[in-house]
């Protein structure tokens, strides 16, 4: 959860109207995959959460 609240206070002025959004995904105990949202109109932290853990074969 700590991890998810420093990505998510990345994003914090940049992705207005939208709140600062971060996902961490994990799978027995280790980290998988993270995503923050970074701009209005990007790619939500979730879908970037998913690459990532795509991209790091976690998925």
């Amino acid at each position: 959860m700590r991890r998810a609240l420093r990505l998510a206070s990345l994003s914090l002025g940049r992705t207005w109207p939208n709140p600062g959004v971060a996902c961490v995904l994990m799978r027995d105990g280790r980290l998988i995959g993270q995503g923050r949202h970074e701009r209005c109109g990007e790619a939500h932290a979730e879908v970037l959460a998913l690459r990532d853990a795509e991209r790091r074969g976690g998925a």
